[in-house]
C-alpha cells in the first residue's frame, strides 16, 4: 500500500500526572512503529484552554504526531484512543494530499515571481540606456 502521512492530535485530561502523558505518548509511538508505521515528528504541546469544555474541564494536555505509513497503524490507534480514559478527544488528518498541492501552488507562485522579476530587469536595464545615449 502506498506510504501516507498523517496528523494526530490528542488532547489528554488536563488531571493526568506528567509522567503519565509521558508514558502514553511512548505507547503511541510504540504501537506506531509495532504496526508498520513511522514518526516523523512529536510535538507535546502542552496544557492549553479550548474553545469549548470537554467533560465540564476548560483546559486540555495537547499532543501533535505526524505519522508515515499505510493506515493500518491509524485504525488500531484510533481504536486503542476510543477506550482509553485519559484521552478525551482525538483527531486524525491525512495531510500528504494537502501538501502536494500546497508545494504546487507555491512552485507556481515563485515561477510567476520570477518570470516578473526578470521582466523588470530588462526593463529597468533599458531605461538605464535610454538617458546614456541623450
Amino acid at each position: 500500500m502506498a506510504n501516507r502521512t498523517y496528523e494526530v492530535m490528542y488532547i489528554v485530561d488536563p488531571d493526568t500526572a506528567g509522567d503519565k502523558i509521558e508514558k502514553l505518548n511512548e505507547a503511541v509511538g510504540k504501537l506506531i512503529e509495532k504496526e508498520g508505521g513511522e514518526v516523523v515528528r512529536m510535538d507535546d504541546i502542552g496544557l492549553k484552554t479550548m474553545a469549548y469544555p470537554i467533560q465540564k474541564k476548560a483546559e486540555g494536555h495537547y499532543v501533535l504526531f505526524e505519522i508515515n505509513g499505510s493506515g493500518q497503524e491509524i485504525a488500531e490507534l484510533e481504536r486503542r484512543m476510543r477506550v482509553n480514559d485519559m484521552i478525551m478527544r482525538y483527531i486524525t488528518v491525512r495531510v500528504d494530499e494537502d501538501r502536494k498541492k500546497a508545494t504546487k501552488l507555491r512552485e507556481k507562485r515563485e515561477a510567476r515571481a520570477a518570470k516578473r522579476a526578470s521582466f523588470r530587469n530588462t526593463a529597468e536595464a533599458a531605461q538605464t540606456e535610454a538617458p546614456a545615449e541623450a
